[in-house]
């Protein structure tokens, strides 16, 4: 019996691979003889950098400037050519300074995506030429502008000075010096993993959708918004009209409108997020000749059914023929919503454990004895021709 699990993170409770290592063990706990293959996945935001190294990327760290400005440990992964960059771990909500509650400390017209811009550079001074940028959790609203100086581009203002950080001080830039920028990352190729469609400004732009969970008010989100239209407005003067479409592209907006950057200055490539790390962790080839394929999350909800995931991994399995199922902390979706989905069944710690805290804190012990469950419905999820194919 060879079963591939391939969960994403529980969020606030276990890594990806703390998720698989959790059911593996339940699985050979009742059946000590299943090849069990464990590989964490994410669906292009946080957890996408574990997951690149669980695929066999090497660990790169380094130090950069966080979002507040403050030195921030940081890491990417290098595998050949190919550098994945995790934008969250230099500029993400999880990089800011906290309160004395431990609870991050939101700026939301300060934060910079400068440190992600350090960690592409560093990339390309590892001799990357293809740079995949997971986006996602991002603490800035600054267009991708620190990113761009951080490899090298000068923002100033009409007296030549150079811009504080942060998206509200993009209100009083006067041009954008490009001339500085890194060659190389005008000839490297720059894959954006973002499931985020929004543009750059306007009502379902970076900082009306995304500002307010940075902790912005609604008078700072209008003026992040306008701040934001300058940023672009300044581009174009530079580098011509693809700027103005760039800014109108799906994606344009995510992570506080670093996509933006990405598709205007860098040429990048926008791609799913579940997609592009499916590719790289080479799941397709992983699945072949698997019996089942077990994925999750930690909410399986309708979100879920709109790329995340268990859908990303489930489409694999299924283009292979192999039954999957889905293990999760909680679900909001009905029995008939999950088998139209794909799913031959559903896990749900919640039926082990009502009391939702609890079951974040245990996670472990209840994925375990899912893991354990799995294994002895085993005979129940494989569909009849699956089983005669294993007989």
């Amino acid at each position: 019996m060879r079963i591939v699990v391939a969960p994403d993170k529980f969020k606030g409770s276990l890594e990806a691979s703390g998720v698989a290592e959790a059911l593996a063990a339940g699985i050979t706990a009742v059946d000590p003889a299943a090849e069990v293959l464990t590989l964490p996945v994410a669906d292009g935001g946080e957890g996408t950098l574990e997951a690149a190294l669980g695929a066999g990327f090497f660990p790169w760290p380094l130090t950069v400037t966080g979002p507040t400005g403050e030195p921030a440990p940081a890491e990417f992964a290098v595998r050949g050519p190919t550098a994945v960059v995790e934008m969250a771990l230099a500029s993400g909500l999880a990089a800011l300074p906290v309160d004395t509650d431990g609870d991050p400390v939101l700026d939301a017209a300060g934060a910079t995506s400068l440190g992600t811009g350090e960690m592409i550079r560093a990339a390309l001074d590892a001799s990357a030429t293809r740079v995949v940028l997971g986006v996602g959790g991002s603490a800035c609203t600054d267009g991708g502008a620190g990113l761009l100086v951080g490899l090298g581009a000068r923002l100033l203002d009409d007296q030549g000075e150079e811009l504080p950080r942060g998206g509200a001080a993009l209100a009083r830039l006067d041009r954008v010096d490009l001339s500085g920028l890194d060659p190389r990352a005008c000839s490297a190729e720059f894959v954006l993993a973002a499931d985020v469609d929004n543009p750059l400004i306007g009502p379902r732009g970076a900082a009306a959708v995304f500002g307010p969970q940075k902790g912005a008010s609604s008078e700072l989100v209008a003026e992040l918004d306008a701040a934001l239209e300058v940023f672009r407005d300044r581009l174009a003067e530079t580098l011509g009209p693809v700027v103005l479409e760039a800014a109108q592209a799906p994606g344009a907006g995510a992570a506080g409108g670093v996509g933006f950057a990405a598709l205007a200055v860098l040429g990048a490539t926008r791609r799913p997020g579940i997609e592009v790390v499916l590719e790289f962790v080479g799941l397709a080839d992983r699945v072949v000749g698997a019996d089942l394929v077990v994925t999750g999350e930690g909410s399986f909800d309708e979100q879920s059914l709109g790329g995340k995931t268990p859908m990303g991994v489930a489409a694999v399995a299924r283009a292979a023929g192999v039954p999957v199922v889905a293990v999760c902390g909680r679900t909001t979706l009905g029995e008939q919503v999950r088998q139209d989905a794909g799913f031959v069944r559903t896990y749900a710690l919640a039926d082990l454990e009502l009391d939702p805290q609890v079951s974040m804190r245990e996670a472990e012990r209840l994925l375990e004895q899912v893991g354990a469950q799995l294994a002895r419905d085993l005979p129940d999820l494989l569909d009849p021709l699956h089983k005669a194919q294993i007989n």
